[in-house]
């Protein structure tokens, strides 16, 4: 059995690779599953659970990690191209390719299909306010991926994509950019802030080739509903909207201006800097009330949901 090597966190972030996906495992399945104990598991539990914060860690349950099976040919196939490219990213900038660990939510097939396939043009994001392309959460700041992540209607759990990415020299993409590749060679990814990222931006035309896939967690937290909607508390057995899930639903409706306002309005409400029913109000001035009724309706009718 080969001897685990010590895995350093700093500050709730995972400074080193958790694997080199070496493995002895005879399973042929995508993803095999980690147990508690398992260097691997307690690393990203510990990770995921800080960026939660004392209170709601305590109330979050992680039921299962799952990891992209390191016997998959095209596993291997695509860790080998990932070290290839950190390597370029290496002698690119002087040495340091600047790899760092991001979480991205979606439903469990979403997360399923991209860890098999990896990203499409389905996963790029071109309603953030902070450029187009794939967005992930820095490994420390886990509660604001949670935050975009809906229950599923099986099991209640909701499920966070861990993957290793190739950040090379960030550039900040300022608020309302609607920048979707580098802005000259010198950069090779963009952040919402270059002294305390909160956001990763990958460009589509490197998604699959500086973002490694790795983990599915899945978890439960009841108290999750409660923040998202700015403290309101959640009705028992209330089956519900996001606000997460309003906003995708605007983007297919709107146009990009309108859109844009919603959204950095809607960043303000997750920071905390605006209360639910300014957020709300703002949605409806911009928006307007038919389209509102209309999506809010469909939602109903596909799933017997409503808003909360």
């Amino acid at each position: 059995m080969a001897a685990q090597v010590e895995i350093e966190l700093d500050n709730g972030e995972i400074l080193d690779p958790l694997s080199d996906d070496a493995s002895s495992s005879s399973s042929t399945d995508s993803t095999i599953l980690l147990r508690e104990g398992d260097q691997e598991h307690d690393v990203i539990t510990k990770c995921f659970l800080f960026g939660f914060g004392a209170t709601l860690a305590n109330a979050t349950t992680i039921v299962t990690i799952r990891k992209k099976s390191p016997n998959a040919i095209t596993t291997r196939a695509k860790s080998l191209a990932f070290r290839i490219f950190t390597e370029a990213m290496a002698r690119k900038n002087g040495g340091d390719p600047n790899v760092k660990y991001g979480w991205y939510g979606a439903s469990r097939e979403d997360l399923e299909r991209i860890i098999t396939y990896g990203f499409s043009s389905r996963e790029i994001d071109d309603s953030s306010p902070n450029g187009i392309g794939i967005h992930l959460v820095p490994s420390k700041f886990s509660l604001f991926a949670a935050e975009a992540t809906e229950e599923d209607e099986e099991a209640g759990l909701r499920h966070l994509l861990l993957c290793r990415l190739i950040l090379g020299k960030p550039e900040e993409i300022i608020s309302g950019s609607k920048q979707a590749y580098p802005s000259s060679v010198e950069f090779d990814s963009g952040v919402d802030d270059v002294q305390n990222p909160r956001k990763y931006i990958i460009w589509s035309s490197t998604m699959n080739s500086y973002i490694l896939p790795t983990y599915i967690v899945s978890f439960k937290s009841p108290r999750l509903t409660v923040i998202s909607n700015g403290g309101s508390p959640a009705r028992p057995s209330s089956p519900r909207v996001s606000f997460a899930a309003l906003m995708s639903s605007l983007s297919k409706s709107m146009d990009t201006l309108r859109m844009n306002l919603i959204m950095r309005t809607f960043d303000d409400f997750r920071k905390r800097k605006i209360q639910r029913d300014q957020l709300v109000r703002k949605m409806r001035e911009v928006a307007g009330d038919n389209l509102l009724a209309q999506i809010i309706k469909h939602h109903r009718d596909k799933n017997k949901v409503r808003v909360v």
